[in-house]
């Protein structure tokens, strides 16, 4: 009997409601001139979003639903009006800051001159009160707010910043300030757009060529997929919602026309707060969604193996030796408890040795991500086993009965049949019962819903850590349901950006403890399972072809022996006396050939080889392009070239997931005919 489990149920992530902002900065001529009714109408925007989180506390009280969070980049103007409304109605700050807190304030104080700038930088010096005001403000705004400080390009920004003050008349300087400035924050607002659920801007229509404006970024945002909810800032009464690039292009047509879609805005935020259905409906509406579905599910310390037979294909048919085709299959389970000293120990560390700054969001990844996975990852596993092992005993019960109805015609008279008929009966009900029982529990649809939700955890320290994510837009979407990917995105969001200033040095280790390391065990990990699974389709097709093949040679002796007693050149009686066994042989030998047939066909071991060979192949390249940036100086390591090397390797995990599933997602369990 299993052992009791020792351990909780790992905690349903916290549902929130995350926003970016961005908007002109106070010399905007627009936004100067209705400056009052943009935050007036900014203030509506949050009173709607603060309704529907209320409504959703309300009507959902199973949920924990935690404050609204707000990133922003906190320049002045738009981003300092709506830190402060956060503040007021007690929403959680977080500044992904283009540089690090001193060359911010420094940048964003607008000093004068660079000896101002030197003073901001350094506390040494002079600087005039207009300036210094100016700093208090960002302070006072940086000091609530959880930063997450991209630093690691400081060095070269305060070089061409301090360079453009020292010259002001230099156009040169300016532009190689302004170029390598502007990426920066265009990098923020990437960050900013990743982490939100939704991005208000305030935006005058003018341009969204200016890389890091308003514009750029609501541009930007778009094209990842996450809507936009637009408010004019030429008549700051006009808001609307845009979801995709091309509606930039009608936004002249529709200047000046006054729309407030409420009820657009509560479809999206209930969309955000609640999983959103899959692309088609299912036909049994019999599963739990959302927080609910991982909840109920009933976690087992050890696989079962009498469910074994899909993993004992694979171990007959993909191993070399002997003692390896006949081993153990038993599984225990990696607990939600041991994964933290066990599989995930590595990881941990890795994210612990590089967060000292918040050492807190370490022990968030550990109980909120790592636990999470193995829970997830064991209930797969079981209902993997069940699925799969379940369809492999449901085509060898078939063949079996069907050779077992006529087993009696060799071995026994036909006074007996009785007791192979009974046999054959009892495999056939083993079949339905099999069947019935994979049908009911769901065992399919449940083992691709829980494999998604392990899937998406198992790299989520390496997002996390260096504050990357998939947006909102980007997630898959479940033909059936999309519940997985909502509790998953949900559990990234609850965890958030760390409290971290990005270096090269950091992101030099992030990449090799994390990231490298991640894609080389996993590289490896495909590469042997491909090779696995090709050895497996090849053995199996060997069998049933040699199983169809000795079906023909068995027929063909027996037509030759009756052939030989009609031509008199042996007895007749000899035909006669083997007719029963080439019979039996007969019905034995392609039975049991199509059935090996079936079960290659069902595991699609070829398939499935071609997909991990595709995947470690996309995943070495991502390896060769890490160890590209390692060979070089920690300066060239910038967080841009790191961040894309980690979305590769996210897409390279989304995509593995999407193929592997449109491989067994027609495959429900069934009898096998």
């Amino acid at each position: 009997m299993a052992k009791p489990i020792l351990f909780s149920v790992p905690a349903a992530p916290a549902i929130r409601l995350c926003l970016g902002v961005t908007g002109h900065r106070e010399a905007n001529p627009a936004f100067s001139v209705n400056r009052a009714a943009i935050e007036e109408a900014l203030s509506q925007v949050f009173d709607m979003f603060d309704m529907a989180v209320a409504q959703e506390r309300l009507t959902q009280p199973h949920k924990t639903v935690a404050p609204t969070r707000m990133h922003s980049l906190l320049v002045d103007g738009l981003d300092q009006i709506a830190a402060r409304q956060a503040k007021n109605r007690d929403w959680e700050l977080v500044a992904p800051l283009p540089f690090g807190r001193k060359l911010n304030t420094a940048i964003n104080a607008h000093p004068a001159n660079a000896d101002e700038a030197h003073f901001l930088l350094t506390g040494t010096g002079t600087c005039s009160p207009p300036t210094k005001a100016r700093a208090a403000v960002i302070d006072e705004l940086v000091d609530s707010a959880r930063l997450f400080e991209l630093a690691d390009r400081d060095a070269l920004i305060e070089r061409l910043y301090l360079a453009k003050l020292t010259a002001p008349k230099d156009v040169n300087a300016a532009q190689a300030y302004s170029f390598a400035a502007s990426e920066r924050v265009a990098l923020a607002a990437q960050v900013m757009i990743e982490q939100s659920d939704l991005v208000v801007g305030v935006w005058d229509g003018a341009s969204t060529s200016f890389v890091g404006g308003t514009g750029h970024t609501i541009a930007l945002a778009l094209s990842m997929g996450t809507p936009v909810l637009w408010i004019d800032a030429r008549n700051p009464r006009s808001w609307r919602i845009l979801s995709v690039p091309e509606h930039l292009a009608v936004l002249p047509h529709l200047a000046g026309e006054p729309t407030q879609p409420l009820a657009d805005l509560r479809t999206l935020v209930e969309s955000v707060l609640r999983p959103t259905p899959g692309k088609a409906k299912a036909q049994k509406v019999d599963h739990e969604e959302g927080l609910k579905a991982l909840d109920t599910e009933k976690w087992r310390p050890k696989s079962q193996f009498w469910w074994h037979g899909y993993r004992r294909v694979e171990a007959l048919f993909g191993s070399e030796g002997m003692a390896d085709r006949f081993r153990n299959l038993g599984v225990s389970y990696e607990s939600p408890e041991a994964i933290l000293t066990g599989s995930g120990r590595v990881q941990i560390e890795a994210a612990r040795n590089l967060l000292k700054q918040d050492p807190g969001f370490v022990e968030k990844i550990s109980a909120d991500i790592h636990k999470r996975l193995a829970w997830a990852d064991g209930i797969s596993s079981h209902l993997s086993d069940a699925y799969r092992g379940g369809m492999v005993l449901n085509f060898l019960f078939g063949a079996f009965a069907v050779v077992g109805g006529i087993a009696y015609l060799p071995i026994a008279s036909s006074e007996q049949k009785w007791i192979f008929a009974g046999f054959e009966l009892v495999l056939l009900a083993g079949i339905l019962a099999i069947t019935w029982i994979g049908q009911k529990r769901r065992w399919h649809r449940r083992w691709f819903e829980t494999r998604r939700v392990a899937e998406y955890l198992r790299h989520a320290t390496i997002l996390l850590t260096l504050g990357v994510a998939r947006p909102a837009g980007r997630w898959p979407r479940g033909t059936q349901t999309s519940w997985p990917e909502w509790y998953v995105r949900h559990g990234l969001r609850d965890v958030g950006l760390p409290r971290v200033t990005i270096t090269s040095s950091y992101l030099r280790t992030a990449l090799s403890d994390l990231v490298l390391r991640h894609v080389a065990a996993q590289s490896a990990y495909h590469r042997q399972k491909a090779k696995r699974l090709h050895k497996t389709h090849h053995r199996l097709d060997q069998l049933s072809e040699t199983l169809f093949t000795l079906a023909v040679v068995s027929v063909s002796l027996y037509l030759g022996l009756k052939l030989a007693g009609t031509t008199h050149l042996i007895s007749k009686e000899v035909a006669s006396h083997f007719s029963k066994l080439f019979t039996f042989l007969g019905v034995f030998l392609p039975t049991f050939g199509g059935a090996i047939a079936s079960i290659r066909y069902f595991g699609d071991f070829e398939r499935f080889s071609a997909i991990s060979e595709v995947t470690a192949e996309k995943l070495d390249v991502i390896a060769e392009r890490g160890a590209i940036l390692l060979a070089g100086p920690d300066q060239l390591i910038s967080y841009a070239n790191v961040a894309e090397l980690v979305h590769a390797t996210d897409d390279v995990v989304v995509s593995e997931i999407e193929n592997w599933q449109s491989v067994f997602g027609g495959k429900n369990i069934t009898v096998p005919v």
